[in-house]
């Protein structure tokens, strides 16, 4: 903290951006216009978002870091700056007229508004802690469930010591250590597994151990002490995406379409950052214990994998594998778009949740189809496919709305914002300039009394334009 104050100071100075703003100004257009030039970006101490025509290598090379070694080296000079000051990331505005003069407009990031994509705001947080609808649903019961006919404890115990004789196990003792802090029993199966190993992750002299040990159980095992419940606080959420998510879970599916359940219990991973759990709340056909893959691709959903942990340490797959295609055929998400659904009549449906209306060449669409239907609850609708924005205030239900600026203009002179939002976004397309988009952003932050997205401005002189 002591170097704070040096940090900011340093990110305020408009000689720590007079490299990157060169470089952006270099690579535009050859225009010979008279007015201003604007240029805009995003920097970040884990990467940054800028329009550059990056050089492409000769055939038959990859690229080089020497063949982006400028632009590294502006980036990092303002990586470096903001290290210090508990800041992820800035993005900046600079409109450079065509003396040099320039105005550098850095907008600080709003603990209520979600990283964007580049110079532009993410998600606005209208409720502090809300999450999306799919990350509030619970798992349904599932009390005729039971075990696979496969789950065999003793076979189980049985292989893994004739593939890992040496091995050295849990005690009961860890064991129930591990079900108090989890607070859950852990099923018969997998105690079986850690009753006969346990992984010595924090030895490296004895990691050759642990592939053996991944190779005998078919996955990277956990140390017994990493095991996690797998419930939808785990699994990474934005507003910005996860609202557009649901929840659907077809009558004969093994796995419950969820983001996370308190009876998934992660015990490993596949080597490529996808994790497996076992499953103590199955879906419709699935069983007790059963072993689902939950991708690090996706933010919702698991796959069956083995219907048992026998299965999986025996090397037999499910019985009756899941069908995805039954969860897209859902009327629960509609898209209306050039190449999806062609009206908003053909998406209205009683189970209506998310709305996205997308690329359209025709007429502007009218919301009158879906007003009153119970569940919706998300609406996204590129720019100027509404015929009225207006109409948003009779979808009483809606958590989350996705708009273009001129929609959300509306809306805010008619003082017709819905008030049961819980977050917002402006859906910004092509080289728009990001300083009204802020603005505006800050006019809806503060209806509900958010901080807002604070904008810095320094001024410095980059020298005639070429």
């Amino acid at each position: 903290m002591d170097d704070q104050p040096n940090s900011l100071a340093l990110i305020h100075d408009f000689a720590t951006w007079e490299p990157v703003l060169r470089l952006l100004l270099a690579d535009r257009p050859r225009d010979h216009g008279t007015g201003p030039v604007r240029v805009a970006g995003r920097i970040g101490r884990g990467g940054w978002s800028l329009a550059l025509n990056r050089p492409t290598p000769p055939p038959g090379r990859a690229v080089q870091a020497e063949d982006r070694q400028e632009e590294t080296d502006a980036v990092d000079r303002v990586r470096n700056a903001l290290a210090g000051t508990g800041v992820d990331s800035l993005a900046f505005t600079a409109e450079v007229e065509q003396s040099g003069r320039t105005a550098l407009h850095l907008a600080a990031p709003s603990p209520a508004v979600e990283p964007g994509i580049g110079p532009h705001p993410g998600a606005l947080v209208l409720v502090d802690g809300s999450v999306p609808e799919p990350w509030r649903r619970l798992p349904d019961p599932a009390p005729e469930a039971v075990p696979a006919p496969s789950a065999d404890v003793e076979l189980l115990e049985r292989t893994l010591r004739e593939r890992l004789p040496d091995a050295v196990g849990a005690t009961e003792e860890e064991i129930a250590a591990t079900e108090a802090r989890l607070g859950l029993a852990l099923p018969d199966e997998l105690k079986a597994l850690y009753r006969v190993t346990r992984v010595p992750w924090d030895d490296p002299d004895r990691y050759e151990e642990a592939d053996r040990i991944g190779d005998a159980v078919g996955c990277d095992l956990s140390d017994l002490d990493d095991l996690y419940v797998a419930d939808p606080a785990s699994r990474h959420c934005r507003w910005g995406s996860g609202a557009t998510e649901a929840v659907v879970t077809p009558p004969d599916a093994a796995v419950q379409g969820l983001v996370g359940s308190p009876g998934w219990i992660a015990f490993g991973d596949n080597g490529g950052g996808d994790q497996l759990a076992v499953d103590l709340t199955p879906g419709p056909r699935g069983h007790t214990g059963q072993v689902i893959l939950l991708s690090h691709e996706r933010d919702t959903g698991a796959e069956l994998l083995a219907d048992s942990l026998t299965d999986l340490v025996l090397g037999r797959p499910p019985a009756e594998p899941d069908n995805p295609r039954l969860r897209r055929q859902s009327p629960v998400v509609a898209r209306v778009n050039r190449s999806g659904l062609e009206s908003v009549r053909a998406a209205a449906h009683p189970a209506l949740e998310v709305l996205s209306i997308g690329v359209w060449e025709g007429a502007p669409f009218s919301l009158a189809p879906v007003v009153g239907l119970p569940r919706l609850r998300t609406l996204t609708a590129y720019p100027g496919t509404l015929a009225d924005p207006l109409e948003i205030e009779q979808l009483t239900g809606l958590e989350f709305l996705e708009l273009g600026p001129q929609e959300w203009r509306v809306l805010l002179d008619a003082g017709a914002v819905p008030p049961g939002l819980s977050a917002a976004a402006i859906v910004v397309h092509g080289q728009q300039d990001p300083l009204p988009i802020v603005a505006l952003a800050n006019e809806v932050l503060a209806l509900r009394g958010r901080p807002p997205i604070v904008r810095t401005v320094l001024e410095g002189d980059l020298g005639p334009l070429a």
